[in-house]
């Protein structure tokens, strides 16, 4: 966390918020020993997502997982997007930190979902005007598939989603410890699933029981 917390402000961020559900290990006190905002919330994604939003005080929202980081330029390419006026949000280009070539097809298929199914993940930074995020209400509270979700809500009623260069860079441990193909398709089956209506919490025991 201390890296992705440390390349934030290296990037240039005006602010950088943590939200925690209640951990037990040091992510409060190494998040304030890098000057970031603490927020204590109830754990659940969406929950903390929005938390975090509610403290936060720019126009411009930027959500980060916390094993993710933004390369130098990261924040300027959000400022130029969002110079054009009809920019509403988006994400970036990803960059998973293993060199296998079964990486890189990872990288395309999650680019080509992006811009064709116009649906940005947590893992791409996303990031929004707030002014369109608050309109849309935020994010769901549902504990798995509020990035889904609020993508299709977002990108919907407005504008395609702008995809930037970056690239944020992401952690390859849920690959890595499970498996490539048994991974690649268990999230394709949760999407799937979740399509077809399933509950939020049954998707989240099944992807984190993984």
């Amino acid at each position: 966390m201390s890296a992705s917390i440390t390349k934030a402000w290296r990037c240039g961020a005006d602010e950088v918020v943590v939200v925690d559900g209640g951990s037990t290990d040091r992510t409060v006190e190494i998040a304030e020993s890098e000057d970031c905002i603490v927020v204590n919330s109830p754990p659940g994604r969406g929950v903390q997502l929005n938390a975090g939003a509610r403290r936060c005080s720019g126009d411009v929202l930027l959500f980060l997982h916390v094993d993710n980081w933004m390369e130098s330029g990261a924040v300027d390419q959000i400022r130029s997007a969002m110079l054009t006026p009809n920019c509403i949000g988006g994400g970036f280009h990803q960059k998973i930190d293993n060199p296998k070539t079964v990486f890189r097809l990872i990288e395309m298929g999650n680019f080509l979902r992006a811009k064709y199914q116009r649906l940005i993940y947590g893992d791409q930074g996303l990031f929004v005007r707030r002014s369109e995020f608050e309109a849309v209400g935020g994010f769901p509270e549902i504990p798995l598939m509020e990035d889904f979700q609020f993508s299709q809500t977002l990108f919907r009623r407005s504008q395609k989603p702008v995809l930037l260069a970056g690239p944020i860079h992401v952690s390859p441990r849920r690959w890595e410890k499970n498996g490539v193909v048994k991974q690649t398709i268990s999230n394709w089956k949760i999407a799937y699933a979740y399509r077809r209506g399933a509950s939020p919490e049954e998707l989240y025991r099944r992807y984190y029981r993984n």
